[in-house]
């Protein structure tokens, strides 16, 4: 009788089911994972939104606070009030990870009269695949959050903690 080298089919199927049940585990986990780093990244992206309003304001007092494009520019970048290169272009851009961005200025007539409000606004792309929760701030500088991820009210969303 000759000696087979080699696996048998019922060895092989084992192994193909137990790498398929190992895989029905680690993909739910690992999309839960990337939602949540989509959502910590959309987080950071509304404070540097924030923080580029304040700093934008206080360059340009004459305008006050600006839209999300005006606070980018194209690289290289030369600061102007129209190109004040404090966000990177990607930002300025209104999509990142896997969210899309808004910077609206309001309440003035510049050169006439400053802005004197903003709102900023990150909402997922695809609420459940991209991202949860919606985020949103103002000129209080305070972010807020929005469970559904459709939309989020500076007014009545609660504060993120």
């Amino acid at each position: 009788m000759r000696k087979q080298k080699g696996f048998s089919l019922i060895e092989l199927l084992i192994v193909v089911a137990i790498i398929l049940i190992i895989a029905a585990i680690a993909i739910p986990n690992l999309l839960r994972a990337r939602i949540s780093a989509n959502e910590s990244s959309a987080v950071g992206s509304i404070r540097t939104i924030n923080t580029s309003e304040v700093s934008y304001a206080t360059a340009y007092p004459q305008q006050g606070f600006g839209a999300l494009a005006v606070l980018g520019g194209a690289v290289p970048c030369t600061a102007s009030s129209t190109t004040a290169c404090l966000v990177d272009q990607v930002l300025a851009g209104g999509n990142k990870s896997g969210y899309t961005f808004t910077a609206t200025a309001s309440g003035g007539t510049p050169p006439t009269t400053p802005n004197v409000q903003y709102v900023a606004t990150g909402l997922p792309v695809t609420v459940g695949t991209t991202g949860q929760r919606g985020f949103c701030s103002d000129q209080s500088g305070v972010i807020r959050f929005n469970q559904t991820g459709t939309a989020c009210v500076v007014t009545t969303d609660p504060p993120l903690q």
